[in-house]
C-alpha cells in the first residue's frame, strides 16, 4: 500500500502541476475572448487541479501518520492547496472568475518551483525532528496555510484592480476587462481578504512563538524568518491603519498590497534559501 500511495504522490504532483497550468491558460483565454466555455473549462480544471491537490496531501497524511506539514515541499503543497480553496470560495460568491487569470499562476509557478528544484529526497516522506512534534507548530503551520493563501489572492486582486484602473489609457487592456467588476468592488474585497488574512498572520506569529518557547525555550530569537514574519505583518498593519484612519483606498491600497505578498514570499522563499536560522528545515 505504501508503494501505491507513493506513486500516488509522484504522480498527483504532475497531474496537478498539468491542471493548474491548464486553469491558468484558460482563465486568460476567458479574459481576452470573453468565452464563457473558457471560464467553465478553467474552473473546472482548477476543482481537478484542488482535488490532486488534496489527494497528494491525504496520501502524505496516511504515510507520515502525521499532517503533511513538516518541511517546505509540503508548506508549499499546502500553501497551493489553500491559495485556490480560497480563490474558488471568492470565485463562487462574487462571479469573479476573471481574478483566477491572476491567482492561478501562483500555485502553477509554486508547484513548477518544487519539480524544477526540490530533489526526490525532500518529497519522500521522513521522520521528522523532535522539535517538529508539536500541536503548536500544527497550529502554526495551519494559520500560515490560510494567512498566506488569503494574501495570495489579495495579490492578484490587487493586479487586477491596477490592470482595470489603468484601462482607460489602453482601448486593448479596456476590452480584456470590460467585464471586471468596478475597482470599487475589487478594492473593497481586496481590503476584506487582507484583514481576513493579517488576523490569520497575527496567529500564525502567536502560535509561532507559543511553539518557540516550547521548542527552543524562548518565545522569540530575531531567527530571520520571526523577523521577516513582524516585517510583514507591519507592513499589512501600515495597510489597515492607513485604510482605516486615513482613507488610503485605490492605486496605493493596491501597491502596498502587492508589497506585502512580495515580503510574504521573500518570508518563505527568501528565508529559507539565503538567510540560515531555526526555520531553514521549513
Amino acid at each position: 500500500m505504501n508503494q501505491t500511495l507513493h506513486i500516488l504522490t509522484s504522480a498527483g504532483l504532475y497531474i496537478t502541476l498539468f491542471a493548474y497550468f491548464i486553469a491558468m491558460v484558460f482563465y486568460w483565454f476567458q479574459l481576452i475572448t470573453k468565452n464563457k466555455l473558457n471560464g467553465q473549462l478553467a474552473t473546472a480544471f482548477t476543482v481537478i487541479g484542488w482535488v490532486g491537490n488534496t489527494i497528494i496531501l491525504v496520501a502524505r497524511t496516511i504515510l507520515a501518520h502525521r499532517l503533511p506539514l513538516a518541511n517546505g515541499y509540503e508548506f508549499i503543497l499546502t500553501f497551493c492547496w489553500g491559495t485556490v480553496l480560497i480563490y474558488l470560495f471568492i470565485q463562487l460568491h462574487y462571479r469573479l472568475k476573471e481574478l483566477g487569470a491572476f491567482v492561478m499562476p501562483i500555485p502553477f509557478l509554486l508547484l513548477s518551483f518544487v519539480v524544477i528544484t526540490m530533489g526526490s529526497n525532500e518529497m519522500i516522506v521522513q521522520a521528522i525532528p523532535p522539535a517538529l512534534k508539536s500541536n503548536w507548530l500544527t497550529l502554526h503551520v495551519l494559520t500560515a496555510i490560510f494567512s498566506y493563501g488569503a494574501f495570495a489572492v489579495s495579490f492578484g486582486l490587487a493586479v487586477l484592480y491596477l490592470f482595470k484602473a489603468h484601462s482607460g489609457t489602453s482601448s486593448v487592456i479596456k476590452a480584456f476587462v470590460s467585464r471586471v467588476p468596478d475597482i470599487d468592488i475589487l478594492d473593497e474585497l481586496s481590503y476584506k481578504i487582507i484583514l481576513f488574512a493579517f488576523s490569520f498572520l497575527t496567529l500564525v506569529i502567536i502560535t509561532g512563538a507559543i511553539w518557540a518557547e516550547y521548542a527552543w525555550g524562548t518565545y522569540w530569537s530575531w531567527d530571520p524568518k520571526e523577523t521577516w514574519s513582524l516585517i510583514t505583518w507591519i507592513i499589512y498593519a501600515v495597510y489597515l491603519h492607513a485604510r482605516l484612519m486615513h482613507d488610503w483606498k485605490g492605486k496605493r491600497a493596491a501597491w502596498l498590497a502587492i508589497i506585502g505578498f512580495a515580503a510574504v514570499l521573500f518570508t518563505f522563499f527568501g528565508v529559507n534559501y539565503f538567510l540560515p536560522g531555526l526555520h531553514s528545515y521549513a
